[in-house]
């Protein structure tokens, strides 16, 4: 094996440098994996056009890309060597296991958190990662290695529809038709939602999202629609803008859940009394805990068709044009390819 690999860098907002780097020596707990497929991020996007989200700010080079599947090559010193030749997801996190978060079984609430792609971590962008051992979970073959790296959007929609109480006969509205809605209303229907509404200006995002989970869609914009008539069990709001916050707590029926997916404004005013006298429930998601089994299931079982999401794919050396390739609004979801495909 080399001595270097090849990383796609941002070093400043909207400026991508193609750089030779070290590849990284595995801890005693990791494994190294040469990546196969990188998923682009809205995420990533946001870096590389604004270098922030929130409080999170790039202050010096940074490689993005979280969604990754790839084959381990080496091991760290605690880690079976049978474990070279394992084409693997990854879980682009690394929690601290020491806090209360961890202890309590909220390891994505971890303060210490250590995320791919997420300043100062850098991403997998690149041909080399290392990961926790436990953290990088074996795929059958049967996947595609694009629909690999896809399991980490997969799984956020996953917990999202977890944390709502997603079940048999649920009726779910989802505001936002692009690759996190679509994947949310994907789960969604794996695990048992009889009726999903789906919400998105996009005419090309309302068709693609009703070939990918057999959703009805609306045009919020449309003087016909009216949210308070879906009496929706649970509402996902997967888009971002306040006014489809607010729809979707007139869709939710007294008594139902609303978990906040998309990432909004910082502070927005609700209709309090409302949400107080009809009982419902608002909670938000950060990440996943525990999901990638289930993600992984589905995938495998055909429940969930992750290749279908694929609208575009570049090379390693092409990243800058996936990352704006989102500009386009018939794309819903590009992928690096890094090293091979299959």
């Amino acid at each position: 094996m080399a001595d270097t690999m090849r990383a796609s860098v941002l070093t400043a907002p909207s400026t991508i440098e193609m750089q030779e780097r070290p590849v990284p020596t595995p801890g005693p707990d990791e494994v190294l994996v040469q990546v196969g497929s990188v998923g682009v991020c809205g995420s990533d996007v946001h870096y590389y056009k604004h270098g922030r989200i929130a409080d999170m700010v790039v202050e010096g080079p940074l490689v993005l890309g979280h969604e990754v599947g790839g084959t381990v090559v080496g091991v760290g010193a605690d880690v079976p060597g049978d474990r070279v030749g394992q084409r693997v997801a990854l879980e682009p996190q690394r929690p601290c296991r020491r806090c209360r978060q961890c202890k309590t079984g909220h390891l994505n609430l971890c303060p210490d958190m250590e995320f791919f792609a997420t300043p100062p971590i850098d991403g997998a962008f690149c041909d080399f990662v290392t990961v926790p051992a436990d953290f990088a979970h074996p795929v059958p073959d049967s996947l595609s290695d694009a629909a690999v790296g896809l399991l980490e959007p997969l799984s956020v929609g996953i917990w999202a529809n977890q944390k709502a109480g997603t079940t048999a006969g649920s009726r779910v509205f989802i505001t936002g038709g692009g690759p996190i809605g679509a994947l949310a209303g994907m789960a969604a229907r794996a695990m048992g939602a009889t009726e999903i509404i789906v919400s998105d200006p996009v005419e090309s995002r309302r068709r693609r999202v009703t070939e990918l989970t057999g959703a009805r869609t609306v045009d919020p914009r449309d003087d016909g629609f009216d949210p308070a008539t879906l009496e929706a069990d649970i509402f996902l709001e997967c888009a971002g803008p306040t006014v489809a916050l607010l729809d979707g707590i007139k869709a939710v029926r007294p008594g139902g859940t609303i978990v906040l997916v998309g990432n909004g404004e910082d502070e927005v005013t609700l209709p309090i009394r409302e949400i107080q006298n009809r009982e419902v429930v608002l909670t938000g998601v950060f990440r996943y805990v525990d999901t990638w089994p289930r993600a992984i299931g589905l995938a495998a079982g055909k429940q969930v068709d992750l290749d279908a999401l694929v609208t575009a794919t570049f090379p390693l050396e092409e990243v800058e044009a996936a990352l704006t390739s989102d500009d386009d609004p018939m794309s819903m979801k590009s992928v690096v390819v890094v090293n091979g495909a299959r």
